[in-house]
């Protein structure tokens, strides 16, 4: 992207590939044919479906009738964990769930339904880092936890979370597991097998694949209520014709993020390290939210005190910068982020983190270009702030001398 504007928000999406929307072509327009259809144009629109199951599965170590297409990672997730959860207490397993202050919204949303459903629902705290202390896991385990959900990589600052090991205590006491990992392709190694989930949650657009699709990973034998009905679609698991065009896309995607994982990984972990040790050598007064954790290769997560981020934000924009405060689902509640708040912090971390996320198409020369433009952002957000107290204690004080007058 050298010259033009730099692109820091692969956290948020990623540009579809190349090689994805070769893949999507012939299912769009006058091939976008009904794969449920039983003529010869549906059977040829089935087979590609059924070839896209085949390929996800393999790049899983899982099998194709364990993969569920859905419209997207919020909507996979809401599947695994309303789904789960509502089946395994209707089988009489019990109704206590399991999760994270730091997960995703759209998990915590689900966890909260529950609740309002009759769930018993436990959100366990982490450390300055991020990171979840497995004894405190292993404790809020009851008699009646039938769902766990803990995310594989945090989408704000990375942290990645011992899902494996988090994962064989739970299912010792026979919980179901599900983990987002919609943050993991191509940054971290994924297999079903190793991580021993039941339920594993992905996104088409957050590894160059189109946006509006999704997979959730269901293990053989684990219970799962339809959230969509209407039709037999998925194994009956999710109603609804299948976007055959976008799971062409997101699997070809999803096959060369994983292709090119061994390679990207230390390319990103090197950019990201350059990144942060320039800004720490440039601008005063920065902390990097989740520094002391194992975290994905391609985020950093940025306090600068005496800055706010939505002053930061706009002055990444109009400096040519496209940048984050954090994850993109909660940018217009207007909120502070639930994650960094989680983190228990100064509270000038709270009010002036952005997220820079690089990915496949960042350079060298975008991070040096990044680093050149930090200085004068921070320092105008600083002196915004700076004069913006001064006025509001300025009006205070006139506030009080005219009450005493």
């Amino acid at each position: 992207m050298n010259g033009g504007r730099l692109f820091f928000d692969y956290a948020a999406t990623t540009p579809v590939r190349a090689e994805a929307i070769a893949a999507m072509a012939p299912h769009l327009g006058a091939c976008g044919y009904n794969p449920s259809s039983l003529h010869a144009e549906g059977r040829a629109a089935r087979a590609a479906l059924d070839g896209a199951r085949r390929t996800l599965a393999r790049s899983l170590g899982a099998r194709p009738r364990e993969i569920v297409f859905t419209g997207g990672g919020s909507e996979a997730t809401s599947l695994a964990i309303a789904g789960a959860a509502r089946a395994a207490r209707r089988a009489g397993r019990g109704a206590h769930v399991v999760t994270v202050a730091t997960e995703h919204r759209a998990v915590l949303a689900a966890v909260e339904a529950l609740r309002d459903d009759g769930f018993e629902t436990t959100v366990l705290g982490v450390d300055a880092a991020g990171r979840l202390d497995v004894d405190a896991f292993v404790a809020a385990l009851r008699p009646d936890t039938v769902l766990v959900s803990v995310m594989l990589a945090n989408n704000e600052i990375g942290t990645l979370h011992p899902v494996g090991e988090l994962a064989r205590a739970a299912r010792a006491r026979g919980v179901i597991v599900h983990t987002d990992a919609i943050q993991a392709p191509g940054r971290v190694p994924l297999d079903v097998a190793e991580l021993g989930v039941d339920l594993l949650s992905l996104s088409a657009h957050k590894c160059y694949g189109p946006a509006g699709v999704g997979a959730l990973y269901v293990r053989d034998g684990t219970p799962l209520e339809a959230l969509v009905a209407g039709g037999p679609q998925e194994a009956g698991r999710r109603a609804g014709t299948e976007n055959v065009a976008g799971i062409a896309g997101f699997v070809r995607a999803f096959e060369l993020a994983v292709a090119e994982l061994p390679a990207e990984v230390p390319r990103l972990r090197a950019l990201r390290d350059r990144f942060e040790t320039g800004l720490a050598a440039t601008v005063p007064g920065v902390r990097v939210n989740g520094a002391a954790a194992e975290r994905l290769p391609g985020i950093s997560s940025i306090a600068f005190e005496g800055a706010a981020s939505d002053a930061l934000l706009v002055g990444f924009d109009l400096a040519g910068a496209a940048v984050s405060a954090g994850s993109a689902c909660a940018a217009g509640a207007g909120e502070p982020s639930h994650v960094i708040a989680a983190l228990g912090g100064p509270p000038w971390t709270l009010a002036g983190t952005i997220r820079f996320s690089a990915g496949r198409l960042t350079s060298e020369e975008d991070v040096e270009r990044l680093l050149r433009m930090v200085p004068e952002v921070v320092r105008t957000a600083r002196d915004d702030l700076a004069n913006l107290g001064t006025r509001v204690r300025g009006s205070r004080s006139r506030e009080r001398s005219e009450v005493r007058s």
